[in-house]
């Protein structure tokens, strides 16, 4: 991975360069980047840069034989940690026992999360983890001299995975071999453990900006203009979002939303229970997309009381809409709704149970339209 290859973060790159040309790279660094932002390609790039033979001022070079293991991610000095599953009952995983599949991963998807990882591994509803096990091969591994390079890298991806076997790690960390370097690509601070944190160098990624965005999914994914503009409208700067949003471009979010609306004010008892149950069987990605879905409609409502409606991202149907919700909800019962909405896609990732939830949400919003507290479920 290169860092030409890498959408945006120009300024992230410059800072990883820098501290290499300057001298100044700390021995243990967490890129903190949110989904899709592109922290996996910036630790893979950055990787690749230190194991470069002949560096250039804006990245490696990409030619020479260490540059060539690496985009191929088989350089015997880039080791990778990453949360996994057992194959089979009572197996203790450690990383390399995926070490095929990552690597085609990487090579399809570097804007992938957990889920999708998990899911190309075959774990379903199983939890992934970085284990004990994998924290002892972590520390043989970098116990070792190395190979080629002047460096060893370990790159975990995740480590929010680590339980607190992590702390196995800690003297590691603290003390070093010389020229070694603990790459950790993180999405989520507050769950990774306190005591590792507190002996790296923090680096925070930011969103990706919407006009980098649609450039990318036009010049990258040959997204007609405005498609690309509605999706990173959309997704607010995470790219693997985007991508999602695209790929399920079938799936008429407007539709299930006006029909959903349609049956609450109504009263429709019947059909919004037969709504439930087929949203119920959507999976958790499109139910999560789906609500987020809403909650930028219901933003975008509100960014019509000010903004010329051509400078907006939707289409002419969607903008209507808009206009519609407008005259069904003040500012206060938009917050509340959205509040509801954000409190389900956070249950939806933890596999709550879509119909109880659903069923929940569509009580709530009824309330929320009627002006009327909502109750205690």
């Amino acid at each position: 991975m290169l860092f030409s290859n890498i959408i945006g973060q120009e300024d992230i790159k410059e800072q990883l360069i820098k501290s290499v040309v300057q001298n100044r790279m700390s021995h243990a660094i967490v890129l903190l980047a949110p989904e899709g932002t592109g922290g996996l390609p910036l630790g893979l790039a950055f990787a690749q840069y230190l194991v470069c033979e002949e560096k250039q001022p804006d990245g490696a070079c990409g030619k020479c034989q260490a540059c060539v293991k690496s985009g191929k991610y088989l350089h015997p000095d880039i080791h990778f940690s990453y949360p996994v599953i057992p194959r089979k009952p009572g197996d203790k995983p450690v990383s390399t026992d995926y070490a095929a599949e990552w690597r085609e991963f990487i090579a399809s998807n570097p804007y992938g999360n957990a889920y999708d990882w998990l899911q190309f591994i075959g774990a379903e509803n199983k939890q992934g983890n970085i284990t004990a096990t994998e924290c002892q091969d972590i520390i043989h591994k970098l116990s070792l001299k190395s190979f080629e390079s002047q460096y060893k890298i370990l790159l975990m991806w995740m480590p929010e995975y680590l339980g607190n076997e992590g702390n196995r790690l800690l003297k590691l960390i603290e003390e070093p071999p010389a020229n070694t370097l603990f790459l950790l690509i993180a999405e989520n601070q507050e769950q990774i453990l306190a005591t590792i944190l507190s002996r790296t160098h923090l680096i925070k990624v930011n969103p990706l900006p919407k006009e980098v965005m649609i450039e990318a999914l036009i010049s990258r994914n040959q997204t007609p203009p405005a498609k690309a503009r509605q999706a990173a409208t959309i997704a607010a700067g995470n790219y693997r979002e985007a991508l999602y949003l695209l790929q399920n471009s079938d799936d008429d979010y407007h539709e299930l939303l006006r029909n959903w609306l349609n049956y609450i004010f109504t009263g429709n008892r019947g059909a919004l229970q037969e709504w439930i149950d087929g949203v119920a069987k959507m999976g958790r990605e499109n139910q999560k997309q789906f609500l987020r879905y809403f909650i930028n409609l219901l933003e975008h409502t509100l960014r019509l009381k000010y903004i010329d409606k051509s400078l907006l991202a939707f289409s002419e149907e969607e903008t209507d809409f808009a206009a519609k919700l407008q005259k069904l909800a003040n500012l206060q019962q938009m917050e509340l709704i959205m509040q509801e909405l954000d409190s389900a896609c956070y249950y939806v990732e933890r596999n709550a149970n879509a119909k109880l939830l659903f069923h929940a949400l569509s009580i709530k919003l009824q309330y929320i339209f009627k002006k009327r507290p909502i109750p205690m479920m």
